[in-house]
């Protein structure tokens, strides 16, 4: 009986902390809208020395997003920005974005101006 209920009680100690680490609703937003605007962008995305379109790259990011996730290591836009969107986990080297006739910029760069844009466009959001 008393397992029972010690098994009972590290079950519901375990859902809570999964539903505690998943980001909100307003996270997965913005995390959506960073994906959605990489991947309309035309721009390249630079990846250890290599230049991907930008579908691959998001891509490659979500599958870095889901990893955190589930590691439940994002708790806002800016923490997927930073351990996620800024560079590579295996190299340390920054990612970099090259749109049409501009100079290349660290990716964290890019997507915070971006989130910083899409805040200042819906200040009622946060």
């Amino acid at each position: 009986m008393q397992m029972s209920r010690a098994l009972s009680a590290l079950l519901a100690a375990m859902v809570s902390i999964a539903v505690f680490a998943a980001p909100s609703e307003h996270t997965k937003t913005e995390i959506d809208h960073l994906f959605n605007y990489l991947k309309s962008s035309g721009c390249k995305f630079n990846r250890n020395g290599k230049w991907y379109a930008a579908e691959a790259a998001s891509k490659h990011l979500q599958t870095k997003y889901d990893y955190l996730v589930k590691e439940g290591l994002i708790t806002s836009a800016e923490s997927f920005v930073e351990r996620g969107a800024s560079g590579s986990s295996i190299s340390g080297k920054p990612y970099l974005v090259q749109c049409a006739g501009s100079a290349p910029v660290e990716s964290a760069t890019w997507f915070s101006a971006e989130l910083s844009r899409l805040r200042a466009a819906n200040p009622n959001r946060r």
